[in-house]
């Protein structure tokens, strides 16, 4: 027995239920790995930044990506 042809708009609501899905999926999965990243973030001592400071530095090497941004760090002299 076949199944009747869906119409292009019902075919068109499956598609649209299916993205939803997939973008809360995807916004959850960003969020537990967030909250993974911010648990490390506690046991840093990162009172020693300003809040400036702490989200500039993040958001540069957010930028430039991790691997850049390590290079480019560990080529810096040792703090006083």
């Amino acid at each position: 027995m076949d199944m009747p042809k869906m119409t292009e708009r019902d075919r068109l609501a499956d598609l649209e239920a299916r993205q939803r899905k997939m973008n809360d999926e995807l916004e959850s999965a960003r969020r537990a790995l967030r909250g993974k990243y911010a648990a490390m973030i506690a046991e840093m001592p990162v009172e020693k930044l300003t809040e400036k400071e702490f989200r500039e530095l993040l958001t540069q090497a957010i930028r430039v990506g991790g691997s850049a941004a390590l290079t480019a760090v560990k080529g810096l002299p040792a703090a006083i």
